[in-house]
């Protein structure tokens, strides 16, 4: 009798998943008739992504358009939910019955299903608490030091790079009391959270979930004197959720390609995520090591088009170095991104600190930071320590933030290589370490040595942009290349900690104007940017 009972339950719960509506990515055949047009991007970007792509010379195609409005009505009026839309994989997250998604694949508009199946099984989701599974030991006065030095980023600040004027984006679990952590008071008092959404639930409120992203968070931009100090306590913060600390699917791949694109508008400059897929809770949607080749996975690919829009992509290595599967996860192997491995304060390697090589043979990870003891700030304002990969990623993503903000001409690619060739390993990188722990001081000699203020790309035209006199004490002239006569251009004066200065929009009648200054300027170094939507120029200039 027990055995026909369970028999029946069984029965019975396989009918009602049977009928349960389910997640899935459904691909579009093409952006036909939308309304949205490559040369009008500011009606599906912000200012600052615009900005952000014509400073690095970087197009905006096709694939940054939005998705068909009138595609998304079509799947709306089969009453499938519309959870989130994608510009970059051109698809629709829907949750949908049997009946629906049949619908859905009848419509002239459907293309495919990302994986050919679902991704999840929609569910009322019952967020229970957990405690911080991080660490709670307590730490003495100064305890961060190591992690900073580590990086020469104390050196960083000396020359006053704290992140000011970067926009870094965090996809995380949760930021569960990131508003009340007491290290993070300054971020909040100065507003300098931009932005907040929840992808796993659909909402704007990110404070109440996972306590993982507001670790994460505050290893990058705390400021508690004497304590805890983050390599980017001065930078500006987008913060996202998208991922479910309670399950594992590969749904979350696709809430990190919305967190992605969110953060592409928001005219976010850096992307940490300490997240990493390779085993999920139905074992048929597992990935093998051969998946990790930088194209098999949603996630890696989404990386990548992050990656091609101008931003830095740092993502976590992984805790698997100490477990069977041992390799990177998604999207750690990604080629376009910082793949973030995790030492101890003496510089060994975390024994759980993923390994490489990606499945085709590319140096992962990129570079490691301090991930074993890491301080951080958790959900109680208590200064401890945690182990893993998700702490030693923020650390060289805060790094990042400063060091770009030092070399702000560079562009997102070469950034990356200044990183990597900064390793201590650079010329015998391994599987381990990749290319090794690189420093601020070894990244700004790689920046002066490879892409010096005076020979950056754009400034390679037969009649670049000139001005004269420089250095100035007065009013300088600025003398540009004839094809951007009879244009309205952008301009840019932006000083040594990325802050800009002073900006116009003048419509040139002839090749020079004057550079009429609101307000009095200090002596020192500058960085002049002339935007005219084809090419961006820059040009160093010095106040006497």
């Amino acid at each position: 009798m027990k055995l026909k009972i369970i028999q029946t339950v069984i029965v019975c719960l396989l009918a009602i998943t049977s009928t349960q509506a389910q997640k899935y990515l459904v691909l579009l055949k093409d952006k036909t008739g939308t309304p949205f047009s490559t040369d009008k991007p500011e009606a599906f970007l912000s200012k600052r992504a615009v900005e952000r792509r014509l400073k690095q010379r970087i197009a905006i195609t096709q694939r940054d358009l939005p998705v068909n409005p009138a595609y998304v009505s079509q799947i709306r009026q089969t009453g499938a939910k519309i959870w989130f839309s994608s510009r970059w994989i051109n698809g629709v997250l829907v949750e949908a019955s049997a009946a629906q998604l049949a619908a859905i694949k009848a419509l002239a508009c459907y293309k495919g299903i990302e994986f050919n199946r679902s991704l999840a099984n929609a569910r009322l989701s019952a967020e229970k608490q957990t405690s911080d599974k991080f660490g709670t030991e307590a730490l003495d006065y100064g305890a961060s030091q190591n992690q900073i030095l580590m990086l020469g980023v104390d050196k960083m600040h000396d020359q006053g790079f704290h992140g000011e004027g970067m926009l870094v984006g965090i996809l995380d679990a949760g930021f569960q009391s990131s508003d009340k952590n007491t290290a993070l008071n300054q971020v909040f008092t100065d507003k300098r959270v931009l932005s907040t959404f929840d992808f796993v639930k659909n909402e704007k409120s990110v404070y109440e979930d996972d306590s993982h992203g507001n670790n994460v968070f505050s290893i990058m931009a705390s400021n508690r004197s004497g304590q805890l100090i983050g390599p980017a306590y001065g930078a500006s913060y987008v913060l996202l959720r998208t991922e479910d600390a309670f399950t594992e699917n590969r749904v979350e791949e696709a809430n990190w390609l919305f967190g992605a694109e969110y953060a592409d508008s928001a005219g976010v400059d850096i992307i940490n995520s300490s997240l990493g897929y390779n085993e999920f809770d139905n074992p048929a949607d597992n990935y093998t090591y051969a998946d990790m080749n930088g194209r098999n996975t949603l996630a890696a690919r989404a990386a990548d088009w992050a990656a091609a829009t101008g931003m830095v992509v740092v993502v976590s290595a992984g805790n698997e170095g100490n477990k069977p599967w041992k390799y990177i996860a998604t999207p750690g192997d990604a080629d376009s991104v910082l793949t973030v491995g995790a030492v101890a304060s003496n510089r060994t390697l975390g024994t759980f600190s993923s390994i490489g090589p990606s499945s085709d043979g590319r140096v992962k990870p990129d570079v490691c930071a301090q991930g074993v003891s890491t301080v951080l700030s958790n959900p109680a304002s208590t200064t401890v320590a945690g182990n893993g990969t998700s702490y030693s990623s923020p650390l060289i993503a805060g790094f990042v933030a400063g060091f770009w903000q030092a070399f702000p001409y560079l562009t997102a690619l070469q950034v990356i290589d200044c990183i990597r060739k900064a390793g201590h390993l650079y010329t015998t990188p391994n599987a381990q370490f990749g290319y090794g722990i690189p420093t601020f001081e070894k990244a700004a000699e790689v920046a002066r040595r490879d892409y010096p203020v005076t020979s950056v790309p754009v400034a390679t035209l037969p009649t670049p942009v000139k001005v004269y006199p420089n250095p100035f004490s007065q009013t300088p002239v600025v003398l540009v290349p004839q094809r951007m006569v009879g244009q309205t251009v952008e301009v840019y004066l932006i000083d040594a900690t990325g802050q800009v200065r002073w900006q116009n929009r003048p419509h040139l009648s002839s090749n020079q104007f004057p550079l009429l200054f609101s307000e009095s300027l200090p002596s020192g170094l500058y960085f002049l940017k002339i935007a005219d939507g084809l090419r961006v120029e820059v040009v160093k200039v010095i106040k006497q």
